[in-house]
């Protein structure tokens, strides 16, 4: 009988372990587990009514060339459980910390302390607005804007995606420590998030009119934090799998980069390391 690898998490980077794992010459049996109703993660995009594309949370996704590169383990899933030879964690290290089994209580006190911020994404649309300035989009620093994080100018990456009639595209982040007062004092709601979007558009764009379609969502603990010491968070990290001998493998944002490229890069160096073989370039790869 093959092996069997769990991936669990269904974003990005689990995604990109499962398909290394099922191109291998002699691929195991790869099962996903996912705790959401559909795939993707943090990565969503929606259709607006005039057929105008608008991405919820991460993007940048762009190919690579001339087109933009044996211990059995049991997880408990509820009231019943998989049998594996090898895990793929794909989900954020607070999460799985909360899995771990007692034996392996020094990983999980590791993987605890790397936390995660939350951001709320505000998609807007304007009807013939044009953009003073042409880019992908624009940071922004706290002091002058402790809310703003950056707008992205959604029109100048991807114009094919602004529908029918077309309609200039935007997407303001918000973040930082005006949410994580907001936050605190249970005063986060859509509207609030919509009228600071729309300021900041106006204010730093110029974009002044009403936007002709607005969408709001808040991404809870969705950007990870490496602070200082993180390295050495992820060198204990490896240390205890390595002398425990366990079969588990961590993949994700949570460790050595949080773009989605990263996320990418890190679900197929997950599989690599499972599979024992070397990564090498792959045309059908997005490469960062």
């Amino acid at each position: 009988m093959g092996r069997t690898v769990v991936v669990l998490g269904g974003g990005i980077s689990g995604l990109a372990a499962c398909y290394h794992l099922s191109r291998a010459p002699r691929p195991p049996k790869v099962v996903l587990v996912e705790g959401s109703p559909r795939l993707g993660g943090w990565i969503r995009s929606v259709q607006g009514p005039d057929g105008a594309i608008f991405e919820l949370g991460p993007r940048g996704i762009r190919p690579a060339g001339a087109l933009g590169a044996r211990t059995l383990l049991m997880v408990s899933l509820g009231d019943s459980s998989l049998e594996a030879d090898h895990i793929i964690s794909a989900i954020p290290a607070s999460a799985l910390s909360e899995l771990l089994p007692a034996e392996a209580a020094p990983l999980a006190g590791v993987l605890r302390t790397i936390s995660a911020v939350s951001v709320a994404v505000v998609n807007l649309q304007y009807r013939g607005a044009r953009l003073p300035v042409q880019g992908f989009g624009h940071l922004v620093p706290s002091a002058e804007d402790p809310g703003v994080l950056g707008i992205v100018y959604d029109s100048v990456a991807f114009p094919e995606q602004d529908g029918s009639p077309p309609g200039l595209r935007v997407t303001v982040m918000l973040g930082g420590s005006w949410l994580q007062t907001l936050a605190a004092g249970g005063a986060l709601s859509q509207e609030l998030f919509q009228q600071q979007a729309q300021e900041a558009a106006a204010t730093q764009l110029g974009l002044k009119e009403p936007p002709s379609h607005c969408l709001v969502h808040l991404h809870k603990n969705c950007i990870p934090q490496y602070t200082v010491g993180h390295w050495q968070k992820l060198e204990a990290a490896k240390q205890f799998l390595a002398a425990q001998r366990l079969p588990l493998t961590l993949a994700g944002a949570s460790y050595e980069g949080v773009a989605v490229n990263d996320c990418i890069e890190s679900g197929r160096q997950a599989a690599f390391s499972v599979l024992g073989t070397e990564p090498h370039p792959d045309p059908h790869t997005l490469q960062p």
